[in-house]
């Protein structure tokens, strides 16, 4: 079963249809590719599963649950998080602050645990500051940890959009655009991040326009086109496909005398 399986996901905007009717399946364990033009509708996509838009139409079922209308504290809850493609970090925290705000059972957060100072409470807030200082090493975030997340440059900014998510203990991570924004030599080390979340058991679904990157990261990948499932495959095939092509590059029409 996939991890992932979405069946007939609609979404309208005042009469406009964003989402006509998407099917896609996520394989858990591998990095899967959505692409697609400008207007695809793969953010609003991202939406729908993530719980920022309810979906007007269709199923979203996630690690055999059923997750379409959960708020999206809910469906982070259940293993499944997402980054956006302009980093959301709280600009007047340190990097280690955003880390900590993001982690997982927070049982300090609740106000009679917290007046109490109960010792569960603390050993928790314990174990996630040593999971935040893990992955801030993890990430080359560590020499910029006390630094506040607006002093960051825009590849760092990413990797703490991505830092974050791997602080809620997801089973899935949804990125949206990872290497928009960074130089080469960053893009190159976010990929190969990426790379090693797969070999941890996370699975990712990724949104991304660098067919560079989509061609040397995903193991699959899926292309919508004006809201519709248009093709899937290895990137090779899919890079063949005339009907991809003339969605990505549109195509020249003759007149007939």
């Amino acid at each position: 079963m996939a991890l992932l399986e979405i069946t007939g996901v609609e979404r309208n905007f005042y009469g406009v249809q964003a989402l006509r009717g998407v099917d896609l399946a996520v394989e858990a364990g591998r990095i899967t590719g959505l692409i697609g033009p400008n207007g695809a509708g793969k953010t609003t996509l991202f939406n729908c599963v993530t719980g920022l838009l309810p979906p007007d139409r269709g199923r979203i079922v996630f690690d055999g649950q059923e997750i379409a209308g959960l708020r999206p504290d809910q469906i982070t809850g259940k293993g499944l998080v997402r980054t956006f493609q302009t980093a959301r970090g709280l600009p007047r925290l340190s990097v280690l602050d955003n880390l900590m705000l993001y982690g997982a059972h927070q049982p300090g957060e609740r106000m009679l645990v917290a007046l109490l100072q109960l010792d569960s409470a603390r050993r928790r807030e314990e174990a996630l500051l040593a999971r935040a200082m893990a992955i801030a090493q993890r990430l080359n975030l560590a020499p910029v940890m006390r630094n506040f997340a607006s002093n960051l440059s825009g590849g760092q900014k990413k990797l703490l959009e991505i830092g974050r998510a791997l602080m809620t203990e997801p089973k899935l991570i949804l990125l949206d655009e990872p290497v928009a924004g960074v130089n080469p030599t960053l893009a190159r080390e976010i990929g190969e991040q990426l790379k090693g979340l797969i070999q941890e058991g996370i699975t990712i679904l990724l949104i991304e326009h660098h067919m560079d990157m989509v061609a040397r990261l995903c193991d699959h990948v899926v292309v919508l086109a004006e809201g519709r499932h248009l093709a899937e495959g290895p990137f090779d095939e899919i890079a063949g496909n005339p009907a991809v092509q003339e969605a990505y590059m549109g195509r020249r029409r003759s007149t007939v005398a």
